[in-house]
């Protein structure tokens, strides 16, 4: 017997001359609630129902009606440090998620993932008899990390939960997601054609797991993190609900934002003194727009609205099956937002990856497909802002409309005052000790051996019984990209970073909260004392909690510094098919300056045909494939395809083929090989960066098809015996490394 194991029985020489004993499984017996957190992502203040907008969330109000909406709740401005929050109780600097998971700058506050000195909510409630489940988006795992190979250390079912059902990314496609299933990767249930969506999908396994769970252990409660794709990017929903909203936006972006506003302030949701915010820099007058314009960002808002819409009967359909199972009273729910809406469709809006502007006048006859799987669409700057009202700025900012998100805590017959609404100031990471709170159970100062960090955020729970008791949370940061923030008993200092800007020249703008909640009357130049205070309270914070150094870099550094240990260390990829799905960031960088790629093929006769190599979806990406005896390299740039078929044929039998880039300017030669002779080339006026972050299948096309020249999956029905890809060696000084990336971003 281990030495360690307490036997508390009694052990003779016989059963008979024995007591036995077990130890009281731990959850079981102690009436502990099942606990679920629903997370959205890129869902703005405004955007539910319940908080001022004519977009129809019922079930999102239904929650709202029997629970408690917060108006004064924060997270972080990106979404994997609202994640790492969210899930640890911590400041997202000190747990290693600075920005997005795709990062590792070299520093300690930006790793790509969790420590594992920060026990994440799933660890900590499995440790006391919890069943835990993950449904959704994770983005919580280094890019490199995400592939059949691992490692898995930082995937959820090693993080503490004993399910898992979702994607690792920051973003997937909905109708051709890039699943994992536990620690493997799957294809989709279903086509788009047989009705499938990504958010049904989620909803479907969340229901599930818990089916499966209480079937077998009704008396254990369960932990569900359900985070969905939606409101992310891009915005892909069934036609019927998109159909829903026509007509509905037609007054434009500035009077659909001011009713909005009028109904947040009808609803108490903002103080009766709140003004609406000016518009943003770059929004233009909706009156001043083009007839085409106005018809493409109407066609885009309408799509983002039934995307929510269509979220919200999903978590219906939850909610139905908790009623079913006459679980709901005994269930604590948490539904919030990762950050405030994005900016990220720009001024014009897309329905393209990578931000490439559409010629709006072009692509009129394609404003009804906008939704379905063959455009990749995103809303523009105006509609986001009618997202944030009455907040300013966006995703990514240390303002309001960046880090101010709706809350909404169920937990009938807890909850004091159902429909009420919570003023008190509270941060992302007061959800953990919240839950900790509530369940009474203390926070591990070790965990598998490691030292703890202490939990920084502080319990909500007190404003279940009380509307008026004032905030038990005094002070929190913020920083993100530069962008920096504070806020203490009401007041809030924030400033706007400009990239590549000496931070002591940024300016610090002071609000006084509790009497402009939209942050309009800047009162730096009144109280420069007060200002003052703030920033060297800052500066007392981001101590503590490890936010130095400030670090202004994006996608310079995405997920390819130099370090021993990355696999894109040498720039050198060999991959022996069959090969399970390459996530973006763990396959061969297409983006790279320059790269030569060959593969050892195997054809047994003419009819041998198939795909070699693809990346991306039919909206963005790239294949290489032989049909028709040739040899084919297909790059689809949002649509834009350059298609290269080879000048001769490929030979049966064992044959080595080749494709090389090179770069020049913001586009490149794209060259044919065949046993090492040249054999065809193109040029494209644009090489994107990252075609995709949908990532790389390897003698199979079986997601989303990247060209109309086959059908899928098209498999090659040869032998590949092994694929090589060469790039520039990712391991210069890190120095030289930034030099190469803002030469080359700055031509882009």
């Amino acid at each position: 017997m281990n030495d360690k194991e307490v036997f508390k029985g009694k052990i003779g020489r016989t059963v008979k001359e024995s007591e036995p004993w077990w130890p009281e499984p731990k959850g079981f017996g102690k009436d502990y609630p099942n606990v679920i957190v629903i997370l959205l992502d890129d869902t703005g203040f405004a955007q539910f129902g319940c908080y001022g907008s004519t977009i129809e969330t019922p079930n999102f109000d239904r929650l709202a009606e029997g629970g408690l909406r917060y108006n004064n709740f924060y997270t972080t401005p990106l979404c994997s440090p609202t994640r790492a929050s969210l899930l640890t109780g911590r400041n997202h600097h000190s747990v290693g998620m600075r920005s997005l998971a795709n990062f590792d700058s070299g520093y300690p506050h930006m790793r790509g993932y969790i420590t594992p000195h920060a026990a994440t909510i799933a660890e900590i409630l499995r440790e006391n008899g919890y069943s835990t489940f993950a449904v959704g988006k994770w983005h919580l795992a280094p890019s490199p990390h995400g592939s059949a190979a691992g490692p898995f250390d930082h995937w959820p079912i090693q993080r503490g939960f004993n399910r898992y059902y979702g994607f690792l990314a920051g973003m997937t496609d909905q109708y051709y997601p890039q699943l994992v299933y536990d620690n493997h990767p799957i294809l989709p249930p279903k086509e788009p054609e047989e009705g499938y969506h990504l958010t049904e999908d989620l909803v479907d396994k969340s229901i599930e797991f818990i089916r499966d769970h209480i079937s077998i252990y009704p008396t254990q409660p369960f932990f569900l993190y359900l985070a969905t794709g939606a409101t992310h990017a891009p915005f892909h929903v069934p036609k019927e609900y998109v159909d829903k909203y026509k007509g509905r936006f037609d007054a434009g972006w500035d009077v659909v934002r001011e009713n909005w506003y009028k109904r947040q302030l009808e609803m108490g949701i903002i103080p009766p003194n709140t003004k609406l915010a000016p518009r943003n820099p770059g929004v233009e007058p909706w009156e001043s727009l083009s007839d085409n314009e106005k018809r493409f960002f109407l066609k885009l808002q309408e799509v983002f609205a039934g995307f929510l819409d269509h979220t919200d009967h999903q978590v219906g359909r939850l909610l139905d099956f908790l009623d079913e199972l006459k679980i709901s009273d005994n269930t604590m729910i948490f539904l919030l937002s990762d950050n405030g809406a994005a900016a990220a469709g720009g001024k014009m809006g897309l329905i393209s990856f990578n931000g490439l502007q559409d010629d709006i006048d072009k692509i009129q006859d394609r404003i009804d497909d906008i939704g379905r799987p063959n455009t990749n669409p995103f809303y523009p700057w105006g509609w986001a802002q009618a997202g944030n009202s009455p907040l300013k700025w966006y995703k990514s900012h240390t303002f309001g409309g960046g880090i101010r998100d709706p809350l909404i805590i169920n937990w009938p017959n807890h909850i004091n005052g159902g429909g009420g609404i919570r003023n008190q100031f509270h941060h992302v990471t007061d959800i953990v000790p919240t839950i900790l709170d509530v369940l009474k159970i203390d926070p591990p100062s070790t965990y598998r051996g490691l030292a703890q960090i202490p939990i920084s955020g502080t319990s909500m729970a007190y404003t279940f019984d009380s509307a008026d008791e004032p905030s038990h949370k005094k002070v929190q940061y913020f920083e993100m990209l530069g962008h920096r923030g504070i806020y203490s008993n009401g007041w809030k200092a924030v400033t706007f970073h400009q990239k590549g800007r000496s931070f002591d020249d940024d300016e610090w703008e002071l609000y006084n909260l509790i009497e402009d909640f939209s942050e309009c009357n800047n009162l730096a130049e009144k109280n420069p004392e007060k200002l003052r205070e703030l920033i060297d309270l800052w500066w007392i914070e981001v101590g503590k909690y490890g936010v130095l150094p400030l670090d202004d870099r994006g996608a310079e550094i995405w997920g390819i510094l130099p370090r021993p240990g990355n696999i894109h260390y040498t720039g050198e990829y060999t991959y022996y098919p069959p090969v399970s799905h390459l996530a973006a960031g763990a396959g061969p960088p297409f983006g790279a300056p320059s790269w030569t790629m060959q593969a050892s093929i195997e054809r047994t006769n003419a009819q041998t045909e198939g795909v070699i190599i693809t990346s991306g979806t039919h909206n963005n990406g790239l294949s290489w494939y032989i049909k028709d005896n040739l040899l084919i390299f297909d790059y689809n740039a949002s649509r834009d395809h350059s298609v290269i078929h080879s000048s001769v044929t490929v030979p049966t039998g064992q044959s080595t083929i080749g494709l090389k880039f090179q770069r020049k300017d913001r586009g490149g030669t794209f060259t044919l090989l065949i046993d090492e002779n040249e054999c065809g080339s193109i040029d494209v006026p644009l090489a994107l960066r990252i075609i995709s972050t949908t990532g790389v299948q390897i003698g199979i096309n079986n997601l989303s098809p990247i060209t109309n020249d086959y059908k899928v999956p098209f498999k090659f029905m040869g032998k590949i015996n092994y694929i090589n890809f060469k790039t520039q060696p990712l391991n210069p000084t890190l120095g030289e490394l930034k030099n190469r990336f803002d030469a080359e971003m700055t031509k882009q």
